[in-house]
């Protein structure tokens, strides 16, 4: 396909495609450019750091390994790394510049994918610096008089602080292209995060037979045998990880994603 001008022909179909790393920086671009992003990564990482100094402070001496501190990074990202990456999807929408990128790379696809790859790299990173302030909190514990061991039992490091995360990162991925509102997709996450898992604990108590169900059913719940106990869960347990997580995770995201493809920006 050719368009004449007063130069001559150009040739629009041989443009160039846009590469996936180049989207995919200027979305993590996107997610920092902004004061809400930066400050909002900022004070994550300041939170890790006053929770660890309370932490080293005032655990016993013999709660004050670095698997210890690594647990606390994990829990304080849990809670609020999925925020970040919702800002980040949603972002179009709440910024208003979704006709502008969906323009510059008109396959929305692509599009999909430079976020999500966007968002694992700053996952990534954001779990790296709080295991490096993990390590922090190490040293002022043995300053206050502890003896730390400094090794980390596999299946902490991979299910407590990895997995753990990047299903939160899936997580807030799923809400947000389900929702598309950035306050909307917030509260969502919350509700599911903190509200959900008190609704389901409450049933729980009251019903032995929704206690037996509840792991295969809610997300959170069917989660727990990661961060408790020998961080092992059992093949029964895996299967509820994965039949829940279908629920709550895949279906959202198959949907999210599909809304995203067809959504009308303004």
């Amino acid at each position: 396909m050719s368009t004449t001008t007063a130069t001559g022909a150009i040739d629009i179909g041989s443009t160039t495609q846009v590469p996936m790393t180049r989207l995919a920086k200027v979305e993590l671009r996107k997610a920092l450019d902004t004061r809400a992003g930066r400050w909002f990564t900022i004070s994550i990482l300041a939170i890790v750091l006053v929770v660890q100094v309370i932490y080293a402070f005032t655990a016993p001496d013999d709660a004050k390994d670095y698997g210890d501190f690594l647990g606390i990074s994990g829990a304080v990202l849990g809670y609020f790394m999925p925020i970040l990456i919702i800002m980040l999807v949603t972002s179009e929408a709440s910024q208003r510049n979704g006709l502008v990128t969906f323009t510059l790379e008109p396959r929305r696809s692509r599009v999909v994918v430079a976020k999500f790859l966007a968002g694992f790299a700053l996952a990534i990173a954001v779990m790296v610096l709080a295991s490096l302030i993990a390590v922090v909190g190490t040293l002022l514990g043995s300053a206050s008089g502890a003896s730390p061991e400094w090794s980390v039992d596999g299946n902490l490091l991979f299910n407590g602080f990895v997995l753990a995360n990047v299903i939160g990162v899936l997580i807030g991925f799923a809400i947000a292209t389900l929702v598309m509102n950035t306050p909307a997709a917030i509260v969502g996450y919350f509700v599911y995060s903190l509200i959900l898992p008190i609704a389901v604990g409450i049933l729980s108590a009251l019903s032995s037979g929704f206690e037996r169900v509840a792991p295969w059913i809610e997300f959170n719940t069917a989660q727990t045998p990661l961060f408790t106990g020998d961080y092992t869960p059992s093949g029964e347990q895996w299967a509820q990880l994965a039949t829940s997580g279908t629920i709550w995770l895949v279906i959202p995201l198959v949907l999210g994603i599909a809304r995203l493809l067809r959504i009308e920006f303004k």
